[in-house]
């Protein structure tokens, strides 16, 4: 595993391929739980210049963010400078799961759907919202999804290979579980 960005003194990698492809359990616990651990210790400030670098580095800001909510998360994923940070920006907001999250993928989407020639993170966005609404109960994303639906009209006219919103819901569910794990396993001994 290679290092992609030193935040608050410590140096970290963490993507969806580090976290599901961790061989062995006992590997795969102590990287929990040094990522749980400095999710807790980090500050605001220290994820702040993270932030402005570029994607792998944001995409570590955001999983640690995303193990100890942060608010610049939504601002960021709706400034969509680079791509593939968005995928870490969308799993820190469903690790939070409140409406108040599920209204940032909204926003998100309400203005790079309807620019086909901005094919950022809209699919880790769409999925995010899916998550969100299934845990919520709700139904927001139907607007989005129906025939003349904004996601149907942007897929059409983007060079985008995801086409099903669902098929990256069980991507942000491990995510999310993986989170789960190692804010929980801080705590064990």
């Amino acid at each position: 595993m290679s290092p992609c960005a030193t935040i608050g003194g410590n140096t970290h990698s963490a993507s969806s391929s580090t976290v599901t492809s961790l061989p062995a359990p006992a590997e795969r616990s102590a990287f929990a739980r040094a990522l749980a651990a400095d999710a807790r210790q980090i500050t605001d400030d220290d994820l702040r210049e993270p932030f402005g670098y570029e994607w792998r580095a944001q995409l570590t800001a955001a999983w640690l963010a995303g193990l100890d909510r942060r608010e610049r998360i939504g601002e960021l994923l709706l400034a969509s400078k680079l791509c593939r940070a968005g995928k870490g920006f969308c799993f820190a907001l469903t690790r939070s799961g409140t409406q108040q999250d599920a209204q940032l993928p909204v926003d998100c989407l309400d203005r790079y759907l309807a620019r086909p020639d901005l094919m950022y993170d809209q699919h880790w966005a769409m999925a995010a919202f899916l998550c969100l609404d299934a845990r919520l109960g709700a139904g927001h994303a139907s607007p989005f999804l129906g025939p003349s639906g904004a996601w149907q009209r942007w897929t059409a006219a983007a060079a985008t290979p995801v086409t099903d919103p669902g098929s990256l819901r069980p991507q942000i569910g491990m995510m999310c579980s993986f989170a789960e794990h190692c804010m929980r396993s801080v705590d064990e001994p």
